[in-house]
């Protein structure tokens, strides 16, 4: 509404009628059907509420515009003022000038007066002084003999010292010496007094009297004697390099203050610091070298002490020689470090060797080829020879130069390789070797190499821990690398051989009296008794179980790793062909049988403990086919489809498919020893499948020539070369395995009539292994 009375009032002419009258046609055009007389009187007092208000605006804009003039009026009045005094402030600028400079003119006047009078004044002075040098006899000025006059004698003295040195030599010889002696006197006054004011650390003083004496000649004594008064509190028995850097701290704050030039006076206290006392304290500490392994240990923390130390006070050397202190730091060391790998390289093989000596005496050891070994058999001590080793590495990287540290390093190796592996580990390898016999033992296992297998073990692999966290980083991407690596693995490769020779022995001297002690305590009897016996283990089984398991505790107590799973698995396997051939040379009855059976079980329970799925695998065939001693030939197959055989092919193991093998032969054309009597035929069944279970031919077949005469002997060698040699890849099962090879054999009808069956069985499933223990 606003808005639109402000277009009615802007009409020109307005008429306040016309105004009144369109306000309430358009108040009563909306009610014109139902003429109200409250909505006009409401719409006029709303309007004039409306009207006053817009007249207040109104009002307020009017008296902004008479204020807004009246500002421009005052902001005009006060810019001519402003311009009146710029104007004004011109003026006396050019006053001030003028009267600056006749000022000026008139001091330079005054001064040019009072430079003359006052150096005239001063010249009466020294002149009156002189006179006293001049006459005969003692100086007897006040100021020279009041000590509280000190520093106006100094001033004094110092111009009148300038002067001598001009004065004609012949006529003033006198006055220059009393001058010159009076000049010594007042300068070691000072000096005195500055390191009287030194102790109590007066700074003000100090700094008073090295401006004093900055003057003199003997300025750099001042210097000189603070440093040295300031280094010569003693230690009190503390660690030098401990207390150098707080001494530092505290002198240079004071430096600072009283010394015009602190950083050449802090570089010099510095440089003293280094040439007398630490050059001085390191030449009484390596002076005695005879104890070599001392004297390595001292310079090594001496050196890396001094090395600390320059790094802490690298901050007080402001704008000198940033390498300064670490040259002091080499020119200190220069003798002691440009011998030092020779040194340690002597004192680090004499130490092996001293350590090596030690070791023999203390076991009674003459150290020399013989069979003994007891001497040796208790212990070897892994540490020899590493903490020197570390030591010496540690010296090595600090003491040498950056570019001889992996040189030095492959060389400190060197001697700790012949030291300890080649010297210690080696020859105790060898003598180790000695005990155990070449071939199969009769006797009991010792079981003293796998003690030395452990020591060694744990010897190599603190070697191998010691090149990896300490040499190798330390050559690497040299020169040296492949050098370090070719001397180790040129050591190490004889140990583990001879570590294998070693455990190859003992397999041998393991399975050996296990197989010499069965064919010498087990009795024919104990499997085939003639009377009815209790079904319980054979005495030479708990005897065998009893020693075997001693030994296997040995190996699990001192093997690890590979070593321990290998030397176990093959142990495993050899037992369980020493075992299956043993029983395959015994008899069985029924009760026979049964105490085979409890053997075998004997036997499972001692390999349980080696923790091998292959070895467990045999035994537990072992056992099974163990079991066939008391099943009748026409169960057979149905014993076979058992857990442990079911993995056998069933087309091999078939009746069925053996019988058509057999019976498809012609006997009337397989002249003499083919013919085979039927009755024979479970027993050849039984034979074929315990065969082909065990992948194994009995003893007693394995020499048949290839001219076999046999029927047997030609089917079972057929279908063994057909299915059984791809599992023997490593080597064959016997020397005379040659049976229907091409080439090797006569081709006969057998072998065709054979063939085609043999192509349908060729899908032969990989089968467990277990032992054949009928003797067939």
């Amino acid at each position: 509404m606003m808005s639109q009375y402000l277009e009615e009032f802007e009409q020109d002419p307005f008429d306040a009628h016309e105004f009144i009258e369109k306000l309430t046609w358009r108040t009563t055009n909306e009610t014109e059907k139902n003429f109200d007389a409250d909505v006009i009187y409401e719409t006029f007092v709303h309007t004039i509420k409306d009207l006053k208000i817009l007249q207040e605006k109104q009002q307020k804009k009017d008296q902004i515009k008479d204020e807004q003039v009246s500002h421009a009026r005052s902001i005009g009045k006060l810019q001519d003022r402003h311009q009146n005094s710029i104007q004004c402030f011109h003026e006396l600028d050019e006053k001030i000038n003028s009267v600056a400079g006749k000022i000026i003119h008139l001091g330079e006047q005054l001064e040019n007066v009072q430079k003359p009078r006052s150096r005239t004044i001063e010249a009466q002075k020294l002149l009156n002084y002189m006179s006293d040098f001049l006459l005969p006899g003692p100086i007897v000025s006040d100021i020279f003999t009041d000590k509280s006059q000190l520093f106006e004698a100094a001033d004094v003295i110092q111009k009148m010292y300038l002067i001598s040195q001009d004065l004609s030599a012949k006529r003033f010889d006198d006055a220059r010496k009393k001058i010159e002696k009076k000049y010594d006197e007042i300068e070691r006054a000072l000096i005195e007094e500055f390191a009287a004011a030194q102790k109590v650390e007066d700074i003000e003083k100090m700094k008073k009297i090295a401006n004093i004496l900055s003057q003199f000649k003997g300025y750099a004594q001042c210097i000189d004697a603070y440093i040295e008064q300031s280094q010569s509190t003693p230690t009190g028995g503390k660690d030098i390099f401990a207390t150098i850097p707080p001494m530092c701290r505290h002198n240079y704050e004071i430096i600072k203050q009283v010394f015009a030039s602190p950083n050449h006076v802090m570089s010099k206290f510095i440089l003293n610091i280094y040439q007398l006392k630490l050059n001085q304290f390191t030449a009484t500490k390596l002076e005695d070298k005879r104890d070599e392994e001392r004297y390595l240990k001292t310079l090594y923390e001496l050196y890396f002490q001094t090395k600390k130390l320059s790094d802490d006070l690298q901050e007080f050397m402001t704008g000198s020689d940033e390498d300064l202190l670490n040259k002091l730091t080499a020119h200190i060391f220069s003798k002691h470090v440009s011998g030092y790998i020779e040194v340690e390289l002597k004192c680090l093989k004499s130490k092996c060797d001293v350590e090596l000596q030690k070791y023999y005496a203390s076991k009674n050891h003459q150290k020399k080829m013989t069979p003994r070994f007891q001497e040796l058999r208790r212990d070897m001590q892994a540490a020899i020879g590493f903490g020197e080793t570390k030591s010496a590495i540690k010296r090595c990287k600090l003491l040498s130069k950056e570019q001889d540290v992996p040189t030095n390093v492959v060389k400190i190796a060197d001697i700790l390789l012949t030291s300890l592996m080649t010297d210690y580990v080696t020859y105790g390898l060898m003598k180790g070797i000695e005990l155990l016999p070449l071939g199969e033992s009769k006797a009991f296992t010792q079981t003293v190499f796998f003690e030395v297998v452990q020591k060694c073990s744990i010897i190599v692999h603190l070697l191998e821990k010691l090149y990896t966290n300490t040499i190798i980083p330390l050559v690497v991407n040299t020169s040296s690398f492949s050098d370090c690596n070719f001397k180790k693995r040129s050591v190490m490769e004889p140990i583990e051989m001879r570590i294998n020779t070693g455990l190859e022995r003992c397999l041998n001297s393991i399975v050996g009296w296990v197989k010499s002690f069965l064919q010498s305590e087990q009795k024919k009897t104990d499997y085939k008794p003639e009377n009815d016996v209790d079904t319980v283990t054979s005495a030479a089984c708990r005897q065998v179980v009893q020693s075997l398991q001693a030994v296997i505790s040995k190996i699990k107590k001192t093997l690890d790793g590979e070593n321990l799973n290998s030397f176990l698995s093959e142990l495993g396997i050899r037992l369980h062909r020493v075992i299956f051939e043993h029983m395959q040379t015994m008899q069985y009855n029924t009760a026979g049988a049964m105490c085979a059976i409890c053997d075998v079980n004997e036997y499972r329970r001692l390999i349980r403990g080696l923790n091998n799925p292959l070895v467990n695998q045999l035994f537990d065939g072992l056992h099974a086919l163990c079991n066939l001693l008391l099943v009748k030939p026409e169960n057979i197959q149905e014993v076979c489809t058992g857990e442990t055989l079911e993995t056998l092919d069933k087309s091999v193991v078939s009746l069925v498919s053996i019988r058509w093998v057999i019976m498809s032969f012609d006997p009337y054309k397989s002249q003499g020893p083919n013919y085979i009597i039927p009755k024979m035929l479970g027993y050849v069944t039984q034979i074929f499948i315990m065969c082909l279970a065990t992948n194994y031919v009995p003893l007693n077949w394995r020499n048949i020539p290839k001219a076999a005469s046999s029927f047997l002997m030609n089917v079972l060698g057929r279908i063994l070369d057909f299915h059984i040699r791809g599992l023997f890849n490593h080597g064959i099962i016997s020397g005379n395995q040659h049976v229907f090879l091409k080439d090797k054999s006569t081709e006969t009808v057998l072998h065709d009539m054979l063939f085609p069956h043999l192509l349908v069985l060729a899908a032969l499933a990989e089968v467990s292994q277990g032992v054949n223990l009928n003797k067939g």
